[in-house]
């Protein structure tokens, strides 16, 4: 089991508080978030190009980093001020140890990680083709896995304990659907990361309050034609659901929210139409995130049905190729921005361009975590301070423009 104390951050990652950012809220400082899904050791090599079958290359730089989506998620949120809580599983070997020496050194809370002291822990290799800005991922899953006898009634308990949301990367599906519903006996938000369709991922997604979906999930799921009404689709599907949000990379992200009132107005606009609206009011040479909003209106989608709420599209931060070096964990600091965000009753206007411009920050540095800002990063004042946004919102309204 994972030491209790946890040493100093290194003092080169630490950056100066600016004069006009408080200091963490007392009430973020005590909220608990809880984080379930997979950790694993990433070996990542930068290439000039991709090799080809039966080639040689040369690696430009090499970094070994922890990785694994829960992971990075739950490091990205106690970087900005959460208490974030893991349960994963590692074996008691150097990987394990590197990975755990990091979390504990992030602020992670590790004291419900299962160790296991026979087996051997995930990984990955990671390579990051500079010429078409992608990477490329070799997972290698660990063993034994995360199984429910893994986590004790008092375990839970611990784990549970004080927790406003928990999160679930999607992995490890059938532990993961018992610690869901043991979080929603408890009344607890569920988070959850639909990276793709995996067997026992239902079992949670009805469970979960919020969902971030990647790109293709919402139509492969619904089998909807469209992204617009494949999210009118969950929406309607998952009665829990109060919000789901699909990540598009360099394009930013929609958000549909569903609001409940008790007498919506009989009026009905076509979701798609409303989103084409929506993505004409997207400025080009606007670099920094910010989000476009609907009014709340009824938003249906033909074949499938109407829900009362606001969409919302977000743009991605424009990062010049100078500046590009790696896309891992992208998604994951996204999510760990959200994640913060729920914590924090941060609005949609303002989380979307928050969650973007984290994970921008990613996006400036090799690996899944180096790039990560922390709380009192200047790019997060205005964010952060005052509980306000500045030109960060446009409101769409006339849908006929």
């Amino acid at each position: 089991m994972a030491s209790h104390s946890l040493p100093p951050l290194p003092e080169q990652r630490i950056i100066v508080l600016p004069l006009s950012l408080p200091p963490t809220p007392l009430q973020m400082r005590t909220c608990s978030s809880v984080g379930f899904g997979g950790t694993c050791l990433d070996y990542l090599a930068v290439v000039a190009n991709f090799p080809k079958p039966d080639d040689k290359c040369r690696s430009r730089s090499m970094k070994m980093q922890g990785g694994g989506d829960a992971a990075n998620t739950l490091t990205c949120a106690a970087r900005l001020g959460l208490n974030p809580r893991l349960i994963s599983k590692i074996a008691d070997d150097m990987p394990g140890s590197s990975i755990l020496r990091e979390l504990e050194a992030d602020g992670v809370d590790t004291s419900v990680l299962v160790v296991a002291k026979e087996g051997v822990t995930p990984f990955s290799y990671v390579i990051v083709d500079q010429k078409t800005n992608t990477r490329t991922c070799i997972f290698t899953p660990g063993h034994p896995p995360l199984k429910p006898d893994d986590l004790s009634p008092s375990s839970l308990e611990d784990a549970m304990r004080g927790a406003s949301v928990v999160y679930f990367d999607g992995r490890l599906p059938y532990t993961a659907a018992f610690v869901a519903q043991e979080a929603a006996r408890r009344n607890i938000r569920i988070l959850l990361d639909a990276e793709k369709k995996r067997e026992g991922l239902d079992d949670i997604l009805v469970l979960a309050c919020y969902a971030v979906c990647a790109a293709k999930f919402p139509q492969a799921w619904t089998e909807a034609p469209t992204i617009g009404s494949a999210l009118v689709s969950m929406l309607l599907r998952l009665p829990k659901l109060k919000f789901v949000i699909v990540t598009l990379g360099a394009m930013g992200c929609i958000m549909l929210e569903r609001i409940d009132i008790e007498q919506p107005p009989t009026e009905e606009v076509d979701v798609d139409c409303l989103l084409r609206s929506l993505e004409q009011r997207r400025e080009s040479t606007v670099t920094t995130p910010i989000c476009i909003t609907s009014e709340v209106m009824n938003m249906g989608a033909e074949g499938i049905g109407t829900v009362h709420g606001k969409l919302f599209l977000g743009t991605a931060e424009k990062i010049p190729p100078s500046e590009l070096v790696d896309t891992t964990g992208a998604g994951d600091a996204f999510i760990g921005a959200v994640l913060y965000g729920l914590c924090a009753e941060m609005p949609p206007e303002k989380m979307l361009p928050f969650a973007a411009k984290v994970a921008a920050s990613c996006c400036r540095a090799l690996g899944a975590r180096t790039g990560l800002p922390h709380r009192t990063d200047p790019c997060l004042a205005p964010f952060l301070q005052d509980g306000r946004m500045h030109n960060t919102t446009k409101c769409a309204s006339n849908i006929s423009d």
